[in-house]
């Protein structure tokens, strides 16, 4: 008699989940706008580009840093002996 009590718990359980389990799906909706006009402008659709590139902590990267990293590229440096020409080169 117990096991027929755990059976239907665990289908009562089953089937909550799997109706329940839609609300929690994520779902993009497309975002329209009726109220815009057509974009009339002459500019491109592409995204601005940066105006240089930054470091993890969002830093400006000085021209020293730039070209020792340039140098390190051509000398095909990677890990800790690019780290330690980089370290190196800004020094000098």
């Amino acid at each position: 008699m117990d096991r027929p009590m755990k059976t239907s718990s665990l289908l009562a359980l089953i089937a909550a989940l799997a109706v329940s389990a839609p609300a929690f799906a994520q779902t993009s909706t497309p975002t329209t706008s009726t109220t815009m006009a057509p974009a009339a402008t002459s500019a491109p659709a592409t995204a601005p580009k940066s105006p240089a590139p930054t470091t993890t902590t969002g830093k400006q990267r000085t021209a020293k840093s730039l070209d020792c990293s340039k140098q390190a590229n051509e000398k095909k440096l990677h890990g800790n002996e690019r780290k330690t020409f980089m370290k190196e080169c800004k020094k000098a």
